[in-house]
């Protein structure tokens, strides 16, 4: 099929490879604008533009989708579909009704569970068992279209939000590819979503890893484990900033001491919550490396009692 690919991060850069792959015949890239990043401050191509820029295809980086001369330029391009994969921009009907077989959006969730931005994150962070892809038919709401396909992925007992990421990746691509067969051949079942079970989730903002100690020690794990690579769950230790990057949960302690030190020796950090301890496993300091506890505790003192803040 003739193809346009819309997206932006590294979780689409896999289903654009499997397209290529498929044989498909990929004419237009879209994807956002390149953004600034780091201390210097220079420009970074999203990965989607180096990904097509490496197989010769065009990329095209509108900053607002919506715009008449953006979707004179897409419909000069004439596509059989539009693949839609976190690309970060909501698409008008003019674009949604411009292809023979529409516009298919990949989907990191099983819908209609978590529409919106960050299911991945919220998968973990709600303690989730499976989660999975969904290949759905864009129309002008948000996730809200017919869905096509569903792949699951059973999450581990120590899924982070970039594992799950990486894993749904992968899974996303090749459900994508056997979902643009089907339409293709005709065969294709489009399921209406139930709204009544529908959920949604809104951005990850780096206050979301604010970790509040007043919430149980199971809460604080899955937020370490879900905001984990970005941005981090974090709390002050003596007015630092600390990253947690890993924790497990233990039973106990008293819960009216919620965010102090109840344990700490050369191997041992563990922070009573409000229900329960966590034992923090892997930290960083404001101004440090990332590393396990016991390192840190070598080249930090801490004492019994101490007051973690948010």
């Amino acid at each position: 099929m003739r193809v346009i690919f819309m997206g932006t991060p590294d979780f689409a850069v896999g289903t654009l490879e499997e397209i290529i792959k498929a044989g498909h015949d990929v004419v237009l890239a879209v994807t956002q604008p390149d953004k600034p990043k780091g201390r210097g401050k220079a420009m970074q191509a999203p990965p989607v533009k180096e990904c097509a820029l490496s197989h010769g295809i065009e990329v095209y980086q509108p900053n607002r989708v919506r715009k008449t001369e953006c979707i004179e330029y897409l419909a000069k391009y004439q596509p059989e579909i539009i693949i839609v994969a976190a690309f970060g921009q909501i698409l008008p009907k003019e674009i949604l009704d411009m292809p023979k077989y529409g516009c298919v959006n990949v989907h990191a969730s099983l819908l209609p569970k978590y529409r919106g931005a960050a299911p991945i994150q919220w998968s973990v962070i709600n303690g989730d068992t499976v989660s999975g892809v969904t290949t759905m038919r864009m129309d002008v709401g948000l996730d809200t279209g017919d869905m096509i396909e569903k792949a699951e992925v059973v999450l581990a007992e120590d899924e982070t939000g970039g594992s799950l990421f990486d894993r749904l990746a992968e899974v996303g691509a090749k459900l994508c590819v056997h979902t643009m067969k089907c339409i293709e051949e005709g065969t294709a079942v489009y399921t209406p979503q139930k709204e009544d079970e529908a959920t949604h989730v809104g951005m990850i903002s780096k206050q979301l890893g604010n970790i509040n100690w007043e919430e149980s020690a199971a809460v604080i794990e899955r937020l370490v484990r879900g905001l984990n690579p970005w941005p981090s769950a974090y709390t002050k230790l003596n007015g630092k900033t600390l990253k947690i990057w890993k924790a497990a949960v233990e039973e106990g302690g008293n819960a009216q001491l919620a965010g102090t030190v109840c344990t700490v020796n050369k191997k041992e950090l563990k922070i009573q919550t409000g229900d329960g301890i966590l034992s923090l496993q892997e930290v960083q300091l404001e101004g440090k490396k990332r590393m396990d506890v016991e390192a840190f505790l070598r080249g930090y003192e801490i004492e019994e009692g101490t007051k973690l803040s948010m």
